[in-house]
């Protein structure tokens, strides 16, 4: 069983950056891609950017496209989102996720870690 455990989640000020961890331990060739997801209070869970596994094509959501930076290393199990200029917009829970997809438009999603929360705010 694959388990996925997220953190750097924190506040910050607009315009301010963040780092997101993703661990992953347990049977890490059972998936094809990996992404992180969002779910801001009142609103359904999305997909912000993920990222195939093995040949590390990325996809972004529109909303963070040129702001976000999603990266992994195979060695370590390790998947990152780096966060830049950040908006109160993406104050959320973010989750980290393994797909049963190659990663387009972060389809898919199969197991979740526990979530971070990230509060952008002045």
């Amino acid at each position: 069983q694959v388990q996925l455990v997220e953190s750097g989640g924190n506040s910050v000020q607009p315009g301010g950056s963040l780092s997101l961890s993703c661990a992953v331990s347990g049977r890490t060739l059972d998936y094809d891609a990996m992404g992180w997801f969002r779910q801001a209070p009142g609103k359904e869970r999305e997909g912000v950017s993920c990222i195939n596994v093995s040949d590390e094509s990325e996809y972004y959501a529109d909303s963070v496209k040129g702001r976000f930076i999603v990266s992994i290393d195979n060695n370590k199990n390790m998947m990152y989102l780096r966060m830049n200029n950040l908006k109160p917009e993406d104050t959320a829970i973010y989750y980290c996720a393994t797909l049963q997809s190659n990663g387009y438009e972060c389809r898919r999603p199969d197991l979740w870690g526990q979530g971070t929360q990230v509060t952008v705010s002045s």
